[in-house]
């Protein structure tokens, strides 16, 4: 005999996910269903120790968990202690190499000044000017009204080439709202109040997530092959247009690849993050995950992960959404068939929502959506 399904159903183990099926088990106390097709929890934020090396590996790309959000962070450190790792990044262009954001080193370097902040902003203002855009029609545009074309040609141009596969005057100016650009020496990429990695990794800080004994985990299962009561409370953290069977079209997809390598070496390239903005380069960067635990032994062995990025193909994972030509109208259209065909189903989460969520986005959206459209349904029954 079939056993019965929970009358809650959560799909998607990544941290929008898992942070609703923790609040509904953990605060409301109701047995939940977590699917996940994958055969491990976590989503795209899954870490676990490569057999070879031992090194704790981020295995779909690096993930530094970030936010000033106290609420986000007070609820996350009840999973986890996180160390003290600060992110940084380097972008390799023409054969030299820079620290992004561009700041002030990144400048001096690259035009062979010894500018001061107040010389580099006025420096870099004249170079924006200097084509006189005032109604930027695209990306390129955009971007050389902000930072100037050299720069724009030296970090921009190549990367977002490989990032979208499409020049940048095709892509939408709406893309960038803005290039941060200090005019300090400060190399840290972010300027969150809270910054750091799971002291034991992602993997732990998920099973600690879902420890609860009202949540049952069903990994390597495909919801959308389920029978499912049209009743069941739903909550959807997939693509919404795979979840309609595309009937109104597919949204735009980008989705990554990574080549691994192991080496006989303490340090293959002294950082976790270096980017490759020339076109020339087919990967769009270099990931080295032994530098995430800086408070770890030291080995002599190394892993790496070269990352190239594309359009995501019928059944390959997508990352992350396209903003760009019809999708938001798109997605807007499947929003109004959801309130029609599916009232029972919440979606949510990035690919859910159709938009770029951070790690602590994601659980800040998770929390609210609990507050405000979860905790309302369970109350009325």
């Amino acid at each position: 005999m079939r056993k019965k399904i929970p009358e809650i159903i959560v799909v998607g183990a990544g941290f929008f996910g898992a942070v609703l099926a923790e609040r509904i088990a953990g605060q409301a106390g109701l047995p939940v269903r977590l699917f996940e097709r994958r055969s491990h929890i976590g989503g795209n934020s899954w870490s676990e120790p490569d057999p070879e090396t031992g090194i704790e590996f981020h295995k779909y790309g690096s993930h530094i968990f970030h936010t000033s959000d106290q609420k986000v962070w007070d609820y996350i450190r009840r999973f986890t202690d996180f160390n003290e790792y600060r992110h940084t990044v380097w972008t390799t262009s023409r054969g030299r190499v820079f620290p992004l954001p561009i700041n002030l080193a990144a400048i001096n370097g690259f035009y062979g000044q010894n500018f001061s902040p107040s010389a580099a902003r006025e420096f870099i203002m004249k170079e924006a000017g200097g084509e006189k855009i005032t109604h930027p029609a695209n990306l390129e545009e955009k971007a050389v009204s902000l930072i100037g074309r050299p720069l724009y040609e030296a970090f921009i141009r190549g990367y977002t080439i490989k990032q979208w596969e499409k020049d940048p005057r095709e892509l939408s100016a709406d893309i960038i709202t803005r290039l941060p650009v200090r005019y300090n020496y400060n190399i840290r990429y972010f300027s969150d109040k809270y910054e750091g990695v799971p002291l034991d990794g992602y993997g732990a800080l998920f099973k600690r997530l879902l420890k609860n004994e009202l949540i049952t985990l069903s990994l390597g299962l495909d919801f959308l092959k389920q029978s499912i009561p049209t009743e069941t409370l739903v909550i959807y953290s997939g693509a919404i247009d795979e979840f309609f069977d595309y009937r109104l079209g597919r949204l735009d997809w980008r989705t990554l690849h990574f080549e691994a390598e192991r080496h006989d070496l303490p340090d293959y390239q002294g950082t976790s993050v270096m980017n490759y903005a020339d076109p020339e380069t087919p990967f769009t960067r270099i990931h080295e995950f032994k530098h995430y635990h800086p408070e770890r032994p030291p080995t002599g062995k190394t892993l790496i992960f070269r990352e190239f990025s594309r359009s995501a193909k019928p059944g390959e994972e997508p990352y992350y959404p396209v903003p760009a030509a019809d999708n938001p109208r798109r997605y807007q259209n499947y929003l109004e068939l959801a309130k029609e065909k599916a009232p029972n189903v919440i979606f949510g989460g990035r690919l859910g929502a159709y938009k770029y969520l951070d790690m602590d986005d994601s659980i800040a959206e998770a929390l609210k959506c609990y507050e405000e459209r979860v905790l309302p349904r369970l109350k009325a029954g």
